[in-house]
């Protein structure tokens, strides 16, 4: 699987109209608009070195992180294509035909007003700025390639914590960002985060200086725009001894006739006693291909955990994880998946125990509709040495009709015999009687669908922030007729 297909990226089918795309709490077609846009940066289609150094040279890098991308660039067309953790779907990935970098070419804007027209109006749309006044401590807004947007509420600026854009860190703090960049996440973790080094554009940098607990939530919105366009941002979160911090991400795009790629990578670091909590809603049109690569490191009583809402994309691979390094580290996964007609959720969760009495937990509720597919893929490992160390994994299916699939392949090593490990799986169906039931009771068909999946997936939502849960639950008003059987 190492050499690349010379198909263009595959167009996915569209939707049958008894299979709607909209699905618990957030409007599906919420995204599906896009503005035509005069970009001032292009770095043109394809990836060469003529690619990175545009994207180094436009950024005005030092020459070690010039050095780096070419490295990644080196390791990303190195690599093969993943097989094990993977589907036969990314061969149809040409990479000779995305668009790397995509930039109007202005700074961040700190008010509204500043940002750009045409991009102001995307994000208006999609209720950022409200979203900001209402409960947020600060917001990075990404169009395309670069951040449109970037704000921090001044009383937590005041309070030492960074909240920037990754390219504008590496500017302004190389110390602290440099510290970590890449070290959760190495660059040959995989074909994917390689390529993310080589071409990374955008995303956030947070620190939080000791003892600080942030009070609300910071929040990152990332917007593709352009057709036949990659988005490759780069997220580093760092909360230093005791501090806490929750950030939330969402992520749409357009609804095109060629597919979108975006392969993120995201590396978080909890020093001793910190907390972080990362939550990601995304909303992706049904032609991305979401490859993304998502990892913590929690040092001694630290907690890191992982929010996960997939909905949309053709494609998504996803598999949050964490490395408990300290004693007493806790790591947790809490995943909701719902894949619709022509789609694959493929997601899961990633645990490492490295020191004794970590704990783990993972919860992974997957929906398939039409002929969706929902796949589970989890690891977790803990060595011969450990001692106290406790892992929980749980993983429910629900399967909306006879042509919908799921699949579980949980991946768990326990070397030693001190250690406490449980794993569960089930898979259900939402049956013909229980909508005749409920229909008898003056529901639609629509409605009744609706609360059966609200009903599966109730306690993950709950522990949504109370904005994010609302809209996970419209996002669940199924419109279902005609989908049971």
């Amino acid at each position: 699987m190492s050499s690349l297909s010379d198909t263009e990226l595959i167009p996915t089918p569209p939707p049958s109209e008894n299979s709607a795309n909209s699905v618990a709490g957030i409007d599906q077609a919420l995204g599906d608009f896009s503005y035509d846009v005069k970009y001032a940066l292009d770095a043109g289609t394809g990836l060469t070195e003529k690619t990175v150094d545009y994207i180094s040279a436009v950024k005005k890098e030092a020459p070690w992180l010039r050095e780096f991308r070419m490295n990644a660039l080196k390791a990303f067309f190195a690599k093969p294509l993943p097989t094990h953790w993977a589907t036969r779907d990314l061969e149809n990935i040409n990479f000779d035909k995305i668009r790397y970098y995509l930039a109007s070419g202005q700074k961040p804007k700190r008010t509204w007003d500043e940002v750009p027209e045409d991009i102001k109006r995307t994000f208006e749309r999609l209720g950022v700025p409200e979203q900001e006044r209402k409960y947020l401590a600060g917001v990075e807004a990404q169009f395309d390639s670069e951040a449109a947007y970037s704000n921090i509420r001044e009383v937590v600026s005041k309070q030492g914590v960074i909240f920037l854009n990754s390219t504008a860190a590496l500017r302004e703090h190389p110390d602290i960002f440099r510290k970590w960049f890449g070290k959760v996440i190495p660059t040959g973790d995989n074909k994917f985060s390689a390529l993310n080094s080589a071409v990374f554009s955008g995303g956030s940098f947070i620190y939080v200086p000791p003892g600080v607990k942030v009070s609300h939530p910071l929040q990152a919105y990332f917007r593709i725009n352009a057709e036949n366009f990659g988005q490759f941002e780069r997220t580093l979160i760092i909360c230093d001894e005791g501090s806490e911090v929750t950030y939330m991400e969402g992520c749409t795009a357009p609804k095109f006739s060629t597919s979108t790629l975006h392969s993120a990578v995201v590396e978080l670091v909890a020093l001793k006693g910190a907390k972080i909590q990362y939550i990601t809603v995304q909303n992706w049109a049904p032609n991305v291909y979401n490859l993304v690569t998502k990892r913590g490191l929690a040092l001694e009583e630290a907690v890191i955990k992982w929010i996960d809402c997939n909905i949309g994309s053709h494609l998504t691979m996803k598999y949050p994880g964490a490395v408990l390094k300290g004693r007493k580290a806790r790591g947790e996964v809490l995943s909701i998946a719902l894949a619709n007609d022509g789609q694959h959720q493929d997601t899961g969760a990633k645990m490492v125990h490295a020191a004794d009495e970590t704990t783990s937990n993972i919860i992974a509720k997957s929906i398939s509709v039409g002929q969706g597919r929902s796949t589970y893929r989890g690891l977790v490992h803990i060595p011969r040495h450990l001692r106290g160390c406790r892992s929980n994994t749980e993983c429910d299916a629900l399967l909306i009709n006879t042509n919908s699939r799921t699949d579980t392949y949980p991946a768990i090593t326990v070397r030693g015999d001190l250690n406490s490990v449980q794993h569960e799986a089930s898979v259900s169906k939402v049956s013909e009687e229980m909508i005749f039931y409920m229909q008898s009771r003056g529901l639609t068909e629509g409605q009744a669908m609706s609360l059966a999946v609200n009903g599966f997936v109730n306690d993950l939502v709950r522990q949504f922030p109370m904005e994010y849960s609302v809209e996970l639950k419209r996002l669940i008003d199924l419109e279902m007729e005609g989908s049971v059987g």
